[in-house]
């Protein structure tokens, strides 16, 4: 980074930035109450603001089958059509203690055959089976180490879990015992998705760079680095692989393809002008999606992209801020803007099919304050969270709300799907939906 740019990013920041229950028990059951009512390319456009509905009147049929364990081990991050129309009638929750900043980060739940894993505020990682029984609980940090609240990522296979944190350190369990297997301490902290691929892992840390580790002891094998941002944003940064090709986001919004093997530079295309500092200071990327020969993502900056996997070449560009993660089910993309848009695009063409409203519902003054979190999409229903701690039930043909349930009045997480429960984190709970 040349000195002009350094002097540019300070005066930014100094105009324009401001100094401005917890033993694991599942609740009982309950009723829920609804809430009634190498080859670079640079891509950019002026900005359009979604603002309107187009085409709602259009219905969506799907015809492809529903699949099974779409957050299993998923390596493309696609989640497909679930097979999931949940009731949604009765609720429960396992409590632990609270998760500091839960807001910033986007933590998520691991899967392991019908069991579920996850972690509390100083660091411990339970295991619970699809009875709410807690099966292990273990905690492999120093008193020190606890005080830092860590942020923990996972990746599993069907016998290690993998762990790396935002406090530098990374290890593996066994994924049955909890036993500690090996531990490691890095340079720096990390703050993305793993992915496990036969016997490797791979994890971006804050300074922009994918490692690629061994499962077997945590030895570094290769490591490709990116350009290095002096700002470090909370948002998780994404990994989506495919049989030679690692394929992953960082902070200034390139999206980069190594070989799998060695590391090598694939196709690297940059996303946002060289020249946007403010915009790359305030940059919120969505998951990238493997799909159909394609990488799918989004930002908060008004761009949805597809590129094509193989050369780093551009597919089609619209106009939509979102970074919510996109799910490609045959050929639609679903996405949800960021002002509450549920928006339907042709993979093929680009062209968007359908807009709707999601968010008509909502107060005026209220909808402004509330943002979506994350979605998925079942059999005939999506379910969508948002910051305001709503479950909204959309049907998919229409595009209509069918309902909106109160889980909480804070920020909850995107909804995660396992056999027939719907799962949701809160910063001090697991809530599970049936």
């Amino acid at each position: 980074m040349n000195k002009l740019i350094v002097i540019l990013l300070l005066f930014i920041l100094i105009t324009n930035c401001s100094l401005d229950k917890k033993s694991g028990i599942w609740s009982e059951k309950k009723n829920i109450e609804e809430y009634q009512k190498g080859k670079i390319q640079e891509l950019f456009q002026n900005e359009i603001v979604l603002e309107n509905e187009l085409n709602p009147e259009i219905k969506i049929n799907l015809s492809s089958n529903p699949i099974n364990k779409s957050f299993v081990n998923n390596l493309s991050n696609n989640n497909q059509r679930i097979n999931f129309d949940g009731n949604l009638k009765t609720i429960s929750r396992f409590n632990f203690s609270k998760i500091y900043q839960f807001n910033q980060f986007e933590p998520e739940i691991i899967f392991e055959k019908n069991n579920v894993i996850f972690f509390e505020n100083k660091g411990a990682i339970f295991k619970f089976n699809d009875s709410s029984k807690l099966i292990w609980k273990k905690n492999y940090y120093s008193k020190s180490e606890k005080k830092l609240k860590p942020v923990l990522f996972f990746a599993n296979n069907n016998n290690v879990l993998i762990v790396a944190d935002s406090i530098a350190k990374y290890y593996a369990i066994n994924i049955n015992t909890g036993e500690l297997l090996w531990t490691k301490n890095h340079s720096t902290p990390f703050n993305s998705q793993l992915k496990i691929y036969q016997d490797k892992f791979f994890v971006i840390d804050n300074k922009n760079i994918l490692r690629c580790f061994s499962i077997k002891n945590g030895s570094e094998i290769w490591n490709f680095k990116s350009e290095e941002y002096i700002i470090k944003s909370p948002k998780k940064l994404s990994i989506v692989i495919s049989k030679n090709q690692v394929f992953f986001n960082n902070s200034l919004g390139d999206i980069t393809s190594v070989n799998i093997d060695n590391g090598d530079l694939l196709w690297q295309v940059p996303t946002l002008t060289s020249l946007d500092i403010e915009s790359k200071v305030f940059l919120k990327t969505s998951d990238l999606i493997l799909a159909n020969q394609s990488i799918l993502f989004s930002n908060n900056q008004n761009d949805f992209f597809s590129i094509d996997s193989n050369t780093g070449s551009l597919n089609w560009q619209q106009k939509i801020s979102s970074n919510l993660r996109p799910t490609l089910i045959e050929d639609f993309v679903f996405t949800v803007s960021m002002n509450g848009f549920l928006v339907i695009i042709d993979n093929s063409s680009g062209n968007i099919i359908r807009i709707t409203d999601i968010f008509k519902n909502f107060k005026k003054k209220k909808r402004s304050k509330i943002y979506p979190v994350g979605f998925v999409v079942g059999s005939n229903n999506i379910y969508l969270t948002t910051s305001n701690g709503k479950l909204m039930i959309i049907d998919i043909a229409t595009g209509k709300t069918k309902s909106i349930l109160k889980i909480d009045n804070h920020k909850i997480s995107r909804p995660f799907i396992l056999n027939q429960s719907l799962y949701i984190i809160k910063e001090n709970s697991i809530i599970k939906l049936n």
